[in-house]
């Protein structure tokens, strides 16, 4: 890293998941985070925000619990970034036709599979048994069903879901690995979702994107995760790091392994950050 003196921690970006890393396994924020966050930012004058898979309306409420205003989060697992401070969306990489047309084959081929579909500022959904239900209601979240998937093939989809039970999802897995090309990136974020993405779009290039636009080196940012949907994005930054239940891909890709998300996992980094980089 460049040996440039700062007095303060201006010149660094942090951006954090949310479920199992900013907030505890039961979706709450850890005191000691906040706390920690807003010291950064406003003590330190760092920069701080989220990466989620959560769409805008789902992320609103975690992203203005902190002191983090002015600074752009990446939603849709990257296929967005938005800007809560002015409402808009900053930029916005939709899945191609080619991608549409091969989740319609896997529509097909895997019937018993939950779809929901993600534009910029809806959530639709597909099939709709037991998991897409508890996906909207948990939230509170807008949505509208639909018969079809060719009744909503007109729209900009940022990211879809397939949701079935462990078993069948591995199929709809397998299966899609086999025909993505380079049209599609696909990747699981729970044992009963398997999310899809526009070839390329991650959270870890919404991250470099990001940084880019804040004019921030990307030596100098630094993410923390938990699941293979953080991993693109620690390995893309200056500084990874990783929660301690952290599946092993992601500590192996770290160079901080912090606690538990329980005990604080984000304090742990930013005070990290601030012990060992405040002069680099």
């Amino acid at each position: 890293m460049p040996q440039t003196a700062h007095n303060s921690l201006s010149h660094w970006l942090v951006v954090s998941d949310v479920d199992g890393t900013l907030n505890n396994k039961l979706r709450i924020l850890p005191k000691k985070n906040l706390q920690a966050i807003t010291r950064f930012t406003r003590e330190l004058g760092g920069r701080f925000t989220l990466a989620s898979g959560r769409n805008v309306q789902s992320l609103k409420k975690h992203y203005r619990a902190l002191p983090i205003e002015g600074t752009p989060a990446i939603v849709l697992n990257g296929a967005g970034t938005y800007c809560y401070k002015t409402d808009k969306m900053m930029s916005f990489h939709p899945i191609s036709s080619e991608g549409k047309e091969l989740i319609l084959e896997v529509a097909q081929k895997f019937p018993s599979a939950e779809i929901t579909v993600y534009t910029e500022d809806h959530l639709y959904i597909l099939n709709s048994l037991m998991f897409a239900p508890a996906l909207v209601s948990a939230d509170k979240l807008p949505h509208t069903k639909v018969g079809k998937p060719e009744e909503i093939l007109h729209l900009n989809w940022g990211k879809m879901i397939f949701m079935d039970w462990p078993h069948n999802l591995s199929r709809v897995r397998k299966f899609i690995e086999t025909k993505k090309d380079n049209v599609l990136n696909p990747v699981s974020t729970s044992i009963f979702t398997y999310e899809i993405l526009a070839a390329g779009v991650s959270k870890g290039t919404a991250v470099k994107e990001l940084a880019k636009s804040l004019g921030i080196s990307i030596e100098h940012v630094a993410a923390i995760g938990d699941y293979y949907n953080d991993l693109e994005m620690l390995l893309s930054v200056g500084l990874p790091a990783a929660c301690g239940q952290a599946l092993k891909a992601l500590k192996d890709a770290a160079k901080f392994q912090a606690v538990h998300c329980n005990k604080g996992a984000v304090a742990d980094l930013l005070n990290y950050i601030e012990n060992n980089y405040m002069n680099i």
